[in-house]
């Protein structure tokens, strides 16, 4: 209503505006007229406060601040309660004047507590902010939403933390806090000045305030996912002024920016010179956390492979984000204005590529990003610009311990997954460790735990469940052993998680029933599965496709490879198409500096293929000009369409 009220000023549309908020004011009826009233009331105090804020001079601001909340706590007592404008669920009735204050940024936006009006709820923090177009804020945020609806009808949870914001009149509006959240630029203060340069900061903060290996792991798989939806949106509506004081973090590793003033491209400029020099924000602090410091390299490869996923799920979409946009062009948006805007987020989404060469397209870009130093240089500015404030001091956090005597008390107090079957069809087997510390063994299959989670859903549907590691969940593979790690932490949440779950009849049917005898068992079966399964065997990823007389190769990943003397190689791959009567018709791919599990994603062509019978396509991996490994493959029997490793021959392993 109050934006309808701003919008009356408007040249063209003034008329129109004036009959809709006559309508509106008519129809809504007294009580939701009274309440409306007393919501404009609150943010009309709340542009007032912000006002003698600003024109206050720096010493005085807190003192006038203090001043001015008693506003509110009168507003309040008149009222007694009234609804939140950012989220009308939400009844409020008082200030918490020890979580007030302002940020010291230029338009000096206030930071409110409100007190919950539901004695069982928290208190709502929220910045009122005046002097920037908040509708822009609103835009980015929608389709973002719309992009994670996305991905959720994929059956992809990138685990994105989108908060509300909401414009209240012309250049004001209210955003939420996210809880528990700080700017990645008070993690990088809290390590000193070089804090922006150094590799571990992100993996420092996290180990500190998640000390259990539980904690540790749902951090490092928040942040996996979050990192990797942030950085596809952002990059599709090209999301600029981006450096660690708009790039948040929660101590439950969710990452998600703020602040979208600048969007669309539109870059800031420093003497003529872009300050976002990087397609996105994915530098090689966050890809140290991701691999664990570099012990896990083959989680790089899965993030790839989740952004390209992510990527082109949303590419699928582009006629109606587009068509958002278009219908946003004549808002009056600073930088939404013409159809090379529109061409701006066209070029981005390449609706007319296949998924192959998105994929292609975005590993560049995901590398282009990580390589981008200038990226590391703004945020050490931005800490440089922070060294007068004190850095907050960190707050430990602790972890709930349970009650030894309920552990004790439960029907089954442990599972773990400790071999693998496939005779006479795929089987887990299971060691389950009793309440009075008796161990028995059973076999499950994974339909087996699917249909135990369906029947914990329908029995508790009202409880928050743990999620269950379908196959979209695990890094990209539905291969069993890279199941073991997703039920294992499945199971183990089940157990600890809700006392009336773990305890409940269909959950202790599942581990008890159909003992196994430890005696039967397959000898060598009784093995750690990282033992069993753990693959150290150099191997080539491929995709071919073959349309036409155009034979297409995507080289992936690569795995396990090394020099002779064991060290990593800087690994290119070249092709050969045998037999050709005029030529050896040769391709190759790019380097990959010193990696032992490098990532290409690069497109190889050969044209005028007119069958694959008869052809073998024989492919070596070199290291400048040291042989690695090398395979031939016969074209005719290759799946195509299909993603597939290869192993490498005569390579060191």
């Amino acid at each position: 209503m109050r934006l309808l009220t701003d919008a009356e000023n408007e040249t063209y549309f003034k008329g129109w505006y004036q009959k809709l908020l006559a309508a509106l004011q008519f129809c809504v009826g007294k009580a939701l007229n009274d309440e409306l009233s007393k919501e404009r009331r609150l943010v009309k105090i709340l542009e007032d406060i912000g006002d003698k804020v600003k024109s206050a001079s720096d010493p005085q601001r807190q003192e006038v601040l203090k001043k001015e909340i008693g506003r509110l706590e009168e507003f309040f007592q008149d009222v007694q309660t009234c609804r939140l404008p950012l989220n009308p669920a939400l009844s409020m009735k008082g200030i918490d004047r020890s979580g007030c204050s302002y940020f010291p940024s230029n338009a000096l936006p206030l930071k409110i507590t409100f007190i919950n009006a539901n004695p069982m709820g928290e208190n709502v923090r929220i910045i009122f902010k005046a002097g920037d177009d908040v509708r822009q804020d609103m835009l980015v945020l929608q389709i973002i939403q719309v992009m994670d609806n996305m991905w959720l009808q994929e059956g992809l949870d990138m685990q994105m933390i989108i908060y509300k914001c909401l414009s209240t009149g012309k250049a004001q509006g209210l955003i939420q806090m996210v809880p528990d959240a700080v700017t990645l630029a008070k993690i990088h203060l809290r390590s000193g000045l070089i804090g922006p340069l150094k590799e571990n900061t992100i993996k420092k903060w996290f180990t500190q305030h998640n000390p259990t290996k539980e904690d540790y792991e749902k951090a490092l798989r928040n942040f996996f996912y979050s990192c990797a939806g942030w950085c596809v949106a952002t990059f599709v509506l090209g999301v600029c002024d981006r450096h660690n004081d708009n790039i948040m973090l929660t101590k439950s590793g969710h990452m998600f920016h703020i602040d979208f003033g600048k969007f669309l491209g539109h870059a800031q400029t420093f003497g003529g010179i872009k300050r976002d020099r990087a397609p996105f924000i994915f530098t090689s602090e966050m890809e140290y956390f991701i691999t664990e410091g570099g012990r896990n390299p083959q989680h790089f490869q899965d993030f790839v492979e989740l952004c390209c996923r992510a990527y082109n799920i949303v590419r699928k979409h582009s006629q109606l984000l587009l068509n958002l946009l278009e219908m946003m062009r004549h808002a009056g948006f600073p930088e939404l204005r013409g159809i090379e805007d529109l061409k701006y987020v066209y070029n981005n989404l390449r609706p007319q590529d296949t998924d192959i060469e998105a994929t292609s397209h975005f590993t560049k870009k995901i590398k282009e990003s990580l390589e981008c130093f200038p990226v590391k240089l703004n945020n050490l500015i931005h800490v440089l610009a922070q060294m007068s404030v004190s850095p907050a001091t960190s707050t430990s956090q602790t972890t709930p311990q349970r009650s030894w005597d309920l552990r004790k008390a439960r029907t089954i107090q442990k599972a773990t997954i400790v071999g693998f079957s496939k005779k006479p069809s795929n089987l887990y087997l299971i060691r389950v460790t009793h309440g009075d510390n008796r161990t028995s063994l059973t076999e499950k299959s994974f339909d087996q735990f699917s249909k135990l989670h369906s029947q914990v859903q329908k029995q508790f549907a009202w409880l928050t469940l743990p999620e269950f590691p379908h196959w979209w969940h695990l890094p990209f593979t539905n291969s069993d052993h890279k199941r073991f790690r997703d039920l294992n932490r499945y199971m183990e949440q089940i157990l600890n998680g809700l006392y009336e779950v773990a305890h409940s009849d269909c959950v202790t049917r599942f581990f008890l029933s159909e003992p196994v005898q430890e005696e039967t068992v397959e000898e060598g079966l009784l093995t750690e599965p990282g033992e069993i399964f753990q693959d150290k065997n150099p191997k080539i990823q491929l995709l071919m496709t073959y349309e036409g007389v155009k034979l297409t190769i995507l080289v992936k990943h690569m795995k396990n490879i090394h020099l002779p003397d064991g060290s990593a190689p800087t690994a290119h791959v070249e092709f050969y198409l045998l037999p050709h009567p005029s030529e050896v018709r040769k391709r190759k791919t790019r380097s990959v500096p010193k990696c032992t599990d490098p990532t290409y994603n690069e497109i190889v062509v050969y044209d005028e293929v007119t069958e694959l019978q008869g052809h073998v396509l024989m492919l070596i991996v070199k290291s400048k000009t040291v042989f690695v490994g090398a395979i031939n493959i016969q074209l005719c029997s290759v799946a195509l369409n299909e993603e597939k490793w290869y192993p490498l021959g005569n390579s060191i392993i």
